[in-house]
């Protein structure tokens, strides 16, 4: 069945209209009118938000658990009009779609599972002692509790996983927390659909109807995202996209009167680090690993691998060689947006601009096509021109040759924040890993061995995220169970009857 979207706003489960139109661009089949927000309709989904905040904040964990559950499953009731609409709008392919969706819905199941237990809350109670000497002291107990309602970005390269129903969404709502949603313009058919999955599942579940609201924005102008992370009311703002962009929200949600957080995974070129021994003896499939890795997705993944640094030796002069043996086998691929197919052209073109890296495989990429290119610099070139290191999205890869350990010491430790480091690396290798550990633990929210960081996996012990300019909250996680921490903030109760606690924390030893 093919889905005809209706281009409207969703608000406290009614669907709005408003002044202005965008069409969507596809790159198959036909295109719509959606209508795009205003600061009015920002003000009305905010308001919902915050009068649904009281009664959804105080439901219990298996009512919000089986909410979720229910929007995975109104996910999977609409699957296949899902599919059409999105490769349509974003060029995806249908399996990377149908395991995108998978990954959503799993994300929205395995939050409700973990709500259930409880941990997350992390529950305290420090008993009275009255005849403490020189003082007693009173019962204080502790939990975490919801912030209020949470603003999120739709990302443009997971029109899935990271917008809608995505990521910020699925924590925020398992923490308590009602969520308003700015459409990502690239794909607004995608984000109506999902919108209507999950207003299906507040009519099951019984929900507060101001529970979730999506704005559809035609990315003209920044008013609305202004308006949306200004609001007083809003709590906590999730965002994936741009470093420009990232900034200039960051900057509003701390010059608030109330400044709040912000949790935006920014921008991270993903550095690996190939120790000789293994490069010496399974050179050829590391490179083949790497090729694979670097142009997954168009190089669309916030966790391509776009820096390889190495000792220069014969083996590494091998090694760029099957790489860019690899890199001429892969076929252009489409970008998401105009845009972002616009923007891999200027950095390619700004790099070289530079007149600082030896081309090692380049190509021309047109319109919305991206085909891979590679380059080489030396470590010291490198490590005197900062500008290197700015992430170019897209599968660009630059192999920094260093001339010892300690030229790849100082590489790690030039490196501004990172969502990943990886260490390729044999047994041999230990004593030069033990050099680098230290500093690439530093410098990312996860540090890999002998793999390539492409793709997250969603679980407990997952960390997306990492110092500046990764993230803007080095302390968070965009992916994983640890990413509902993000909505909470702890509460300690000073002798307060039972009667008047959270339920959580009544009859706690």
């Amino acid at each position: 069945m093919t889905y005809s979207p209706h281009g409207k706003h969703l608000i406290a489960g009614q669907w709005h209209s408003s002044s202005q139109v965008f069409q969507s661009r596809v790159l198959t089949g036909e295109a719509f009118s959606f209508y795009s927000a205003d600061v009015e309709l920002v003000e009305q989904a905010v308001q919902a938000a915050e009068q649904a905040f009281n009664e959804y904040c105080h439901s219990s964990r298996q009512q919000r658990a089986n909410f979720l559950r229910a929007i995975a499953d109104e996910i999977e009731v609409r699957g296949d009009e899902i599919t059409h609409i999105a490769a349509a709008e974003t060029g995806l392919p249908d399996a990377r779609l149908i395991g995108e969706r998978g990954r959503t819905c799993g994300q929205l199941r395995l939050f409700a599972d973990h709500i259930l237990t409880g941990e997350y809350l992390d529950r305290r109670h420090d008993k009275a002692l009255p005849d403490r000497q020189p003082l007693p002291r009173a019962d204080l107990k502790m939990i975490q509790r919801p912030i209020g309602p949470v603003a999120v970005f739709g990302a443009s390269n997971f029109p899935l996983a990271f917008s809608t129903a995505g990521g910020d969404t699925a924590s925020a709502l398992a923490a308590g927390c009602p969520v308003v949603v700015k459409g990502h313009p690239a794909h607004p058919g995608t984000a109506e659909i999902v919108a209507e999955a999950i207003l299906a599942a507040i009519v099951r579940c019984d929900m507060p109807m101001g529970v979730f609201s999506l704005l559809q924005d035609s990315g003209e102008s920044y008013v609305v995202g202004q308006s949306l992370v200004q609001h007083p009311m809003i709590k906590a703002v999730g965002f994936t996209g741009s470093l420009r962009a990232g900034r200039a929200l960051f900057d509003l949600c701390v010059q608030r009167p109330d400044p709040i957080p912000f949790f935006g995974e920014l921008g991270s070129i993903n550095p690996m680090f190939f120790l000789p021994h293994a490069v010496a003896d399974r050179g050829k499939s590391l490179a083949q690993g790497w090729a694979a890795s670097l142009t997954m997705g168009a190089g669309q993944f916030c966790t391509n691998p776009g820096i390889a640094v190495m000792l220069e030796d014969t083996k590494s002069d091998e090694f760029v060689s099957s790489i860019a043996q690899e890199l001429k086998t892969v076929s252009s691929q489409t970008m998401l947006t105009d845009a972002i197919a616009e923007g891999y052209r200027q950095g390619k073109s700004r790099l070289e601009a530079l007149q600082l890296l030896q081309p090692i495989y380049c190509t021309d990429s047109l319109e919305r096509q991206a085909s891979p290119n590679l380059y080489k610099v030396n470590a010291e070139t490198w490590l005197t021109n900062p500008d290197l290191a700015e992430e170019v999205f897209g599968p660009l890869g630059i192999v920094v040759m260093a001339k010892d350990l300690t030229d790849m010491l100082a590489v790690a430790q030039s490196l501004e924040g990172q969502l990943t480091c990886t260490l390729h690396m044999d047994e041999e290798d230990y004593p030069s890993a033990q050099r680098l550990m230290p500093i690439l633990e530093r410098k990312a929210g996860r540090v890999l061995a002998n793999a390539f960081p492409t793709g997250v996996e969603v679980c407990d012990s997952m960390v997306h995220g990492g110092p500046y300019p990764a993230s803007t909250n080095f302390g968070a996680t965009s992916v994983g169970t640890m990413a509902i921490r993000r909505f909470l903030r702890p509460v300690c109760y000073q002798d307060i009857p039972d009667a008047l606690l959270p339920a959580e924390l009544t009859h706690l030893d």
